[in-house]
């Protein structure tokens, strides 16, 4: 069960790395509406993580199979990535919302 819940864990973080990792391809693309989409499922998660004490609930569910509290005992991540996952991509996912911006002003400033 322990795999299954990491597997998940991993491909629902790939996903969520991907939006973020996609908002400023979509804003140079002028596809604002994607990026918007991208955006308000970003904060979702962000909502998530709030109302769960800043951890993934996969994590709870991973908890339940081991004693293993390693940073990245509930997720196939490096243990140095899984330590800094929210500051790295925090950092990224506010920049890229600012390319977002810059971008839709520079759009509507023609």
């Amino acid at each position: 069960m322990l795999r299954t819940i990491k597997l998940v864990h991993t491909a629902i973080w790939v996903v969520l790395a991907g939006f973020i990792v996609a908002l400023p391809v979509a804003a140079i693309s002028q596809q604002f509406r994607l990026a918007a989409i991208l955006t308000a499922v970003l904060l979702g998660e962000c909502l998530i993580l709030a109302l769960n004490r800043g951890q993934c609930p996969c994590t709870d569910f991973a908890a339940r199979y081991t004693n293993r509290r390693s940073d990245n005992f509930d997720i196939y991540l490096p243990e140095w990535l899984a330590r800094r996952n929210k500051a790295i991509f925090g950092t990224l996912f506010v920049v890229n919302e600012l390319i977002v911006l810059g971008c839709w002003l520079g759009r509507t400033a023609k």
